[in-house]
């Protein structure tokens, strides 16, 4: 099982002077994902959002800084919002950074959990489903065929058109993200593509029936089973004990969360519930090494997932702690998770 860490870059909305603040986080970013490197995780993803509290709306421009600053890691958006973008920019854009890379770049497109893109791009939020079914389509068409015909209902037709570059990789790899809607694992599983399921609330347990409707859904479309790859993304933190790994990320987490309920319609957060929801069957993956991986195993026995991706930076973690919570993911939770994997599967 693949282990990373994905962020959306967050900055404070309320700064005084937006442009300093984004250049802090952007330099501390870069050396988190740098340090994931030297540690040995296996990926970083980027995700795309447009608002005053993200830094990151133009991830590939990142990863591509990133791409030439480390060795092995895989870098990903997480996720693109496919929807508001232009595919074939998209593509463009992802495939510079897997030559700069030297192939070690993926895509992970989904609808987005915000709005903000459609009517900054100019789109109608009317068109939601019909923007990602059609540019999706698109997207795969360009990855699959250097010359390209296509022809749909939200841009004009592309007749035998190239699209440069292209990727080192031979198929640049395209996952499908999603949160919570069954229709969108079945396309996944239709489609053959890989599938990322966030989960960062309620009991992860309940969220299994997502994969058996996915792999459902490819089999009858007759997709081979090896093109099944699965993600668990959620949102957790690491430090040398359980009560400090508490008590730092439990504010941070509180003012993302209550920020987006506030917009949603949500009740607050309160320290009650952040304890309850890190317990074993919570979706918080918040603690000591030992603990984290104990869960993130026991997990991988309800999900059988491919990759696991954690959350740390979100909202005003400070860096130091930050990179502490990396550190300890590479040297001490990635180790022992994959002993633990390894020897279930020799017993089996």
């Amino acid at each position: 099982m693949e282990l990373g860490l994905y962020t959306f870059a967050d900055v404070d909305p309320n700064a005084a002077n937006k442009g300093a603040d984004a250049k802090r986080r952007v330099d501390e970013l870069l050396a988190e994902i740098r340090l994931a490197d030297e540690v040995g995780l296996d990926v970083f993803g980027l995700g795309e959002h447009h608002r005053p509290d993200y830094m990151a709306s133009s991830p590939a421009t990142i990863l591509a800084a990133a791409a030439v600053q480390t060795k092995n890691i895989r870098l990903t958006s997480a996720v693109s919002v496919l929807s508001s973008d232009d595919p074939v920019r998209v593509f463009q854009q992802y495939a510079t950074v897997d030559l700069l890379s030297n192939g070690r770049t993926e895509m992970m497109v989904g609808r987005g959990s915000f709005i903000e893109s459609f009517p900054l791009f100019g789109y109608d939020l009317e068109d939601y489903d019909l923007l990602f079914a059609e540019k999706l389509q698109l997207l795969m068409e360009i990855r699959e065929n250097e010359v390209v015909n296509w022809e749909g209902q939200t841009r004009k037709p592309l007749q035998a058109r190239g699209v440069y570059p292209r990727p080192l990789q031979d198929l640049l790899p395209l996952w499908i993200a999603i949160g919570g809607t069954p229709q969108s694992a079945a396309r996944a599983g239709y489609l053959g593509l890989p599938l990322g399921l966030a989960i960062i609330g309620g009991e992860p347990h309940r969220f299994a029936p997502f994969f058996d409707l996915y792999r459902q859904s490819a089999a009858k479309a007759g997709v081979d089973p090896k093109q099944l790859k699965t993600s668990i993304n959620v949102h957790g933190f690491i430090h040398d004990t359980t009560e400090s790994a508490a008590d730092i990320f439990y504010a941070p987490q509180a003012v993302v969360m209550d920020r987006i309920g506030r917009e949603r319609g949500w009740g607050p957060t309160n320290r009650a519930q952040f304890d309850a929801s890190r317990g074993p069957r919570g979706a918080l993956f918040v603690g000591d090494p030992e603990a984290v991986a104990e869960k993130i195993v026991a997990m991988h026995g309800i999900f059988k997932n491919d990759r696991f991706l954690m959350q740390m930076a979100i909202g005003p973690m400070p860096h130091k702690e930050l990179m502490r919570g990396i550190e300890l993911f590479g040297t001490k939770v990635a180790p022992l998770v994959r002993k633990a994997l390894t020897e279930t599967a020799s017993a089996a």
